[in-house]
């Protein structure tokens, strides 16, 4: 047999073994070739820490575009937010930003010009400059489908795109006040995506939608008729409130000027502001309302009681207050409410006492910052109970609250009674309710209300729509800040299918609409007025008429809130 090799234990490897036999048979010409490896392994020692150096020193100069983080997981995700009937309302979808790498770039000028092409506005100076230094930059954030795919088709290696999580609407401006905005981080900083900012990124609750109270078509109905009452009456603004009188549901809530929510815009404008939830406001004589309805849960007042010697006007410490038009020396207190007597009302007020009215208000809540579900509402104006203040606040002036506020109260003394919650959730139970007044109360207001809108003496025949019996309350009071501009409002509630709803319309300032044809009882007029009974009732008529049947349809299943009956 052969005699296995002598292996000397301090070899590494068969392979330095076989180098060192081999390495005995090669003559002195082998230096040569040492040297040469030699050289060739220091080159290429060379070439790696150049191309390492040249790497470190890119990633020295990159921007932004390589620092944020691209990956799944880094993506802040959002729940859906849809209507009370599924209809989607916000959405999360993947979108991207489009950014250049310079380096990569190859001829500068044929990129410029394609850029403007797809992006008329892009500032080429700037793209220009950033091009020449080298720089990694942003073309454009949030890029629209067709612009990504117009990118795309250029074929070039410097163009990225930086995916991410986008928030669309598909309802652009419908929603605008309610639903709020996002930030580039996609966390809410305003409206209901702010408020509901932590359980909207939920992930446990992903594939579950965040369901509001809201009905689009309704939403789209109100919108409509005071976008034309902005025209009409050549107003600055407008907005629209539309509850459930009995589950405190907002089906709809409007405020004009609105913006459209996939366009992010800067909300620290006045106009941006949430008319209904956050701005503050004298409503006027809306609050005669409550005033009258305490006289009667007082058992100070019937709805018959006389008034006797109602003046014109009355002098209250420095105070002049008087009435629009000359009223009979003797009203009843419903006529003082149709009629809406200031001087009758103020009598009715200095009956019930500044105690009994204070303890009212407090219980109303219209005087505390409200626990609607958005993150823009107002706080109202402090308060004191100064001289001739009972007086002053019983026709509404004096005092402030938001109209959601004043809807909210209207809605506890129409509906039976009972306080309202108000919410932007839709409400699959009752909740537990406090009692406002009685019934009783209850019913003889509701009774009086529907009088201003029938009788003749009436301020609201405008919004007397067929089928639906109409009533309310108007309000003319005067900026608080401005006396010179008037806030009109008209507070109605109507009935349909044993349900009751309210409805409230706000124009601000509005102008006489001389061009405009009014049937009034029958009669054809031109506007000549300007009193919340010419153009807040009139736009609250057109809605009503409009909202009517959808409520009809979408009402037919069983009712099993609280009806109120008449009380002999």
């Amino acid at each position: 047999m052969r005699k296995k090799k002598q292996i000397n234990k301090n070899q590494r490897s068969f392979f330095f073994e076989d180098f060192i036999e081999t390495n005995q048979r090669y003559n002195s010409n082998t230096n040569i070739s040492d040297d040469r490896i030699l050289i060739l392994f220091f080159s290429f020692i060379f070439l790696i820490l150049s191309f390492s150096t040249k790497i470190f020193l890119v990633s020295l100069k990159e921007t932004s575009v390589n620092k944020i983080k691209k990956t799944e997981k880094s993506y802040v995700l959002r729940r859906d937010i849809v209507d009370r009937n599924g209809d989607l309302i916000s959405r999360n979808i993947q979108s991207y930003h489009a950014a250049v790498r310079s380096n990569l770039i190859k001829n500068d000028k044929k990129l410029l010009i394609n850029l403007k092409l797809i992006f008329p506005d892009l500032d080429t100076k700037k793209i220009e400059k950033n091009l020449k230094n080298k720089k990694q930059f942003y073309i454009k954030k949030r890029l629209t489908e067709i612009e990504r795919r117009k990118l795309w088709a250029l074929g070039e290696k410097g163009i990225i795109f930086e995916p991410y999580q986008a928030r669309v609407y598909p309802h652009g401006d419908l929603f605008s006040h309610i639903i709020g905005q996002i930030d580039d981080d996609n966390f809410g900083i305003s409206g209901v995506e702010q408020f509901f900012d932590k359980e909207l990124r939920d992930k446990k609750k992903i594939r579950s939608p965040l369901v509001l109270s809201l009905d689009t078509n309704l939403q789209f109905i109100v919108k409509s008729e005071l976008k034309k009452s902005i025209e009409t009456f050549k107003s600055p603004g407008a907005a629209g409130l539309l509850m459930d009188a009995n589950s405190g549901e907002v089906l709809s809530l409007v405020s004009l000027p609105d913006y459209n929510i996939n366009l992010r815009q800067d909300l620290s404008k006045k106009e941006f502001s949430n008319k209904i939830t956050h701005d503050i406001f004298e409503l006027g004589s809306i609050f005669k309302t409550f005033t009258v309805a305490l006289a009667i849960e007082k058992g100070i007042v019937e709805p018959e009681t006389i008034v006797e010697g109602i003046k014109n006007k009355i002098k209250c410490s420095v105070h002049e207050i008087k009435d629009i038009k000359q009223f009979p020396e003797n009203l009843s207190v419903e006529d003082i409410l149709i009629r809406s007597s200031n001087v009758g009302t103020l009598m009715i007020a200095q009956k019930i006492g500044e105690e009994n009215y204070k303890k009212f208000i407090e219980k109303m809540g219209i005087l505390k910052r409200s626990n609607f579900e958005l993150s823009e509402v107002g706080t109202p104006l402090d308060f004191n109970w100064e001289k001739c203040r009972l007086e002053t606040i019983s026709f509404g002036h004096g005092i402030t609250t938001t109209p959601l506020q004043a809807a909210s109260a209207y809605a506890g003394i129409l509906n039976g009674g009972m306080m309202v919650e108000p919410t932007i959730l839709k409400r699959e139970e009752r909740v537990n309710r406090k009692r406002l007044v009685s019934e009783n109360t209850s019913f003889k207001i509701s009774k009086i209300l529907r009088k201003v809108v029938t009788e003749k003496e009436g301020t609201a025949h405008l919004a007397d729509v067929f089928g639906y019996e109409v009533s309310g309350k108007t309000g003319t009071a005067q900026y608080y800040e401005d006396k010179n501009k008037n806030i009109n409002t008209f507070i109605s509630s109507f009935n349909i299918k044993n349900r009751k709803y309210i409805l409230l319309v706000l124009l601000d300032n509005p102008q006489v609409a001389k061009d405009l044809i009014y049937n009034y009882r029958g009669s054809k007029l031109k506007g000549f007025r300007n009193e919340a009974g010419w153009n807040a009732v009139y736009v609250a008529g057109k809605i009503i008429k409009r909202i009517g049947p959808i409520l009809a349809i979408n009402s037919s299943e069983p009712e099993t809130q609280h009806v109120t009956k008449k009380i002999n």
